[in-house]
């Protein structure tokens, strides 16, 4: 089967990587790729955002499978454009990307559907947000642009000038010109941790789990970012914890969207957390994670192109669990100077077939050739995997591959997983 894989950054090269190694996969097509998904796919000048030019591409090159990587096309409803094409498709349609293309839309589904949340307001102007604050909300506030913001778009305000801070950046970026609203939400106390599903509208398929780090500072200090790194699978979330997020959260979730019409195809990541009472759903995501597929997908003991085959065409129950490799996978992100606010591109990058030769997987995310030097292109620049037994073990490993890199000006986290690594030391 030929299949044709869109998208760019450190999430689709770890899906190129994943989907080169099945034995039905005849050839491999990306677009726009980067470098490093180039050693697995024949990268294409197809625009994702061009939906008459993907069908043609697709129908031109006898594609039988197309996985939309990032949230933007599935937003944008490209998925609702093949499908009408009869070009199968991994990803949702227009009307279930919502679930995150619009934070208040998922927040008014679990109230409707009981499903635990924070308690929120949804706001249109910038009078209603204060207003909101004043009369409704102790600090700390969470505030969340209602469209897509690229990871970027939720602040924890523990001052009100942090608050106005963060609601003049929202009210003037683009998760609100997306949708014209913002969220307000309570502070929700607990360790947060990501659960991924796929289905295929009915039946689901659980994909692992992975803890996330947003912040740019080491101890989880500083901006929010896309992502500095995880590890996965999250022990934290236990199985009788991942049991209740399946049957509290996600479970209504699905039944909700079938009932609406809108049944939701693809993979579905839950944001979660995890509080004295039980799971709660912080957002979803329409799509793997970045950095999360980078240790997700490593860690998958199966083949990944019939999985998501059988879901395109709604067969998921009739495949096995899902299996995963006992080891933990930690992936730490290798940023520009500068990132996240105004990162520096155009460094050259040095030293990945030595962070390779230690056993560490590197996928490319924010990278670009310029001649025959590889230079960063983006604000997160590299995604550097190691697997080990234990959380300490591949943290590092993980950090040992990294300091293989060279990459003029560049940073990263060296504590990915710190929380995990003191409870293994801790005996917990």
């Amino acid at each position: 089967m030929n299949v044709l894989l869109l998208g760019s950054g450190g999430r689709e090269h770890a899906l190129a990587w994943k989907l080169a190694r099945s034995p039905g996969l005849t050839r491999l097509y990306a677009a726009p790729g980067n470098p490093g998904i180039a050693g697995h796919a024949t990268l294409v000048r197809v625009d994702p955002a061009d939906h008459a030019a993907v069908i043609a591409f697709a129908r031109g090159h006898d594609i039988g499978l197309v996985v939309i990587g990032p949230e933007a096309p599935l937003v944008d409803g490209l998925a609702d454009s093949l499908r009408a094409a009869g070009v199968p498709v991994f990803g949702p349609d227009k009307a279930a990307a919502r679930l995150e293309g619009s934070k208040g839309f998922t927040k008014d589904l679990c109230a409707r559907a009981g499903i635990p949340t924070a308690g929120y307001l949804r706001v249109r102007s910038r009078a209603e947000a204060d207003a909101a604050l004043a009369a409704t909300f102790a600090l700390p506030v969470v505030l969340k642009a209602d469209g897509l913001a690229a990871g970027k778009g939720v602040t924890i305000a523990y001052s009100p000038a942090e608050a106005a801070d963060a609601l003049d950046a929202l009210f003037d970026g683009p998760g609100f010109e997306a949708t014209g609203e913002a969220v307000i939400e309570e502070f929700l106390d607990g360790e947060e941790a990501s659960l991924f599903v796929l289905t295929d509208g009915t039946a689901i398929m659980p994909f692992g789990s992975a803890q996330d780090h947003k912040r740019v500072g080491e101890g989880d200090i500083g901006p929010n970012t896309g992502g500095m790194g995880a590890y996965s699978p999250a022990r934290v979330l236990t199985p009788d914890l991942e049991a209740r997020a399946i049957a509290e959260i996600v479970e209504p979730t699905l039944a909700a969207m079938r009932e609406a019409g809108t049944p939701f195809s693809g993979v579905l990541y839950a944001g979660l957390m995890l509080t004295a009472t039980g799971p709660k759903l912080i957002e979803y995501n329409a799509r793997f994670g970045d950095p999360e597929a980078q240790v997700i997908l490593p860690r998958f003991d199966g083949d990944l192109l019939p999985v998501m085959l059988a879901t395109a065409e709604g067969r998921l129950g009739e495949l096995a669990p899902a299996r995963f490799v006992p080891d933990t996978a930690l992936t730490i992100v290798v940023a520009a100077h500068g990132y996240p606010a105004a990162p520096r591109t155009g460094g050259r990058i040095d030293g990945i077939r030595d962070a390779e030769a230690t056993g560490a997987l590197v996928f490319q995310a924010g990278t670009r050739r310029d001649g025959q030097t590889l230079v960063a292109s983006g604000g997160r620049v590299l995604a550097v995997t190691a697997l080990a037994p234990s959380v300490a073990g591949a943290q590092a490993a993980a950090n040992h591959a990294v300091d293989a890199i060279a990459l003029p000006g560049g940073f990263h986290r060296r504590d990915i997983g710190w929380r995990e690594v003191a409870r293994e030391r801790a005996g917990g």
